[in-house]
């Protein structure tokens, strides 16, 4: 792995994961502005909780070495989530404010995914 490629991977990683993470703790402390967002979105407030827990989980399994195939689980979950996001808002009428910060995650998503190191792959053996 070039240097340029480690730089890229570990800042988009860390971006991902504050950003993932602040997102967890305003949905399990359930504060108004997401509550009444969710509400507005047609989700119910239980899933907050949910969202909080698989975000916190999926951060912890993307920063901690080896599990690569939980790594993938993670990758995969956080770019669902996100974009599920950003379609929930198009299909509420929200504007770009409002849909610009789950783009920004599903953006980093890709890019850590994309420049992890060889170590936090799946490698698959052909026969």
């Amino acid at each position: 792995m070039t240097k340029r490629n480690k730089i890229i991977y570990w800042i988009s990683t860390i971006w991902l994961a504050l950003g993932m993470l602040s997102g967890a703790i305003v949905q399990l402390l359930k504060m108004k502005e997401e509550v009444d967002m969710f509400t507005h979105l047609g989700y119910p407030v239980y899933f907050l909780t949910l969202l909080g827990v698989w975000k916190i989980l999926g951060v912890v399994t993307v920063l901690i070495p080896k599990f690569p195939l939980l790594k993938e689980w993670a990758y995969a979950g956080f770019f669902f989530a996100m974009l599920g996001a950003v379609f929930s808002h198009l299909a509420s009428g929200d504007g770009a404010k409002e849909f610009f910060g789950p783009i920004l995650l599903l953006i980093l998503t890709v890019v850590s995914w994309f420049f992890r190191p060889a170590d936090r792959k799946i490698i698959s053996v052909n026969q």
